[in-house]
């Protein structure tokens, strides 16, 4: 059944894949962004996406985007003005959505942030996680772990032959390929009944960096390895990022990947190696 959804975020990362998700589906989209007239805004429009105006910062703005439709899915950031601000994103969500009535607001979170980890951004996402719950319409909760895609953030460093992760070479690191996210949940609003209420915690594979660095060699064609950079260099770059590579060296996400995979049997859930084929230089020139 074809639902009626609106995105948040739709010309970024996360959105965008499930705008994706949602077209492959046959689902209806209606993307909220703050730039209609913008150049991937047009893009959404060629397409086939509604776009219209809405202001993560303004309540009042998104009102009217959320209205009329089944379902919306909103994504925040902490990365332009802090979790503080996250956290306003957040409730500005909330509460339009349940001005608007939406019958199911699905929020991006992130694997762990319910565990209070001291990490600023899980704790921004955990805040708005009790907003939602507390004033928020029927709702589901998404939260993805570490994605695949992080790593094209330093490709220079693959092109010099090195993986740099702040983790030794043979911990596991649970990620996510952003189209499982997009795919998880196209699933999820496609069956309100049985998402409404839960806080799913997504990941499509564990491989250490040891074994990344594996796969990009044979996919690269030339010699990778894994380069442990010290968490002091990451504290001295970023002190969020440097909580979160903490806590990923001291516990790490939890989620139970097996039984992921076995409630959605239909997503072909990806595997680093799967995903890892696309940066093949015959078809990623970036490389």
């Amino acid at each position: 059944m074809s639902v009626h959804v609106a995105v948040l975020g739709a010309t970024g990362g996360q959105g965008g894949a499930v705008v994706r998700a949602l077209l492959d589906g046959g689902h209806v989209v209606r993307a909220v962004v703050r730039d209609p007239a913008g150049p991937r805004a047009h893009t959404l429009l060629e397409r086939g996406v509604v776009v219209v105006p809405g202001d993560l910062g303004d309540a009042t703005s998104l009102v009217n985007p959320f209205t009329g439709v089944d379902a919306v899915f909103a994504v925040t950031t902490p990365f332009q003005d802090g979790p503080e601000a996250e956290v306003e994103q957040g409730r500005a969500i909330v509460r339009a959505a349940a001005q608007a009535e939406v019958p199911h607001l699905v929020l991006a979170s992130v694997a762990s942030a319910d565990r209070s980890t001291g990490v600023p951004h899980f704790d921004s996402k955990q805040r708005i996680e009790e907003i939602l719950i507390r004033e928020g319409p029927p709702w589901t909760v998404v939260a993805p772990t570490y994605f695949f895609d992080n790593l094209l953030g330093d490709l220079q460093g693959l092109q010099s032959g090195r993986l740099e992760l702040p983790l030794p070479a043979d911990r596991p690191l649970q990620q996510l390929a952003r189209r499982d996210l997009g795919a998880l949940v196209a699933a999820v609003v496609s069956d309100r009944e049985r998402h409404v209420g839960l806080r799913i915690e997504a990941a499509s594979d564990a491989p250490t960096p040891a074994q990344m660095a594996a796969v990009l060699q044979r996919v690269l064609h030339r010699h990778v390895e894994p380069v442990q950079v010290p968490l002091a260099v990451v504290h001295e770059s970023s002190a969020d990022m440097g909580a979160m590579w903490d806590f990923l060296n001291r516990e790490g996400y939890r989620v139970d990947i097996e039984a992921l995979h076995r409630s959605y049997p239909d997503i072909a859930w990806t595997t680093f190696a799967d995903w890892s084929a696309g940066l093949a230089p015959e078809s990623r020139s970036a490389l």
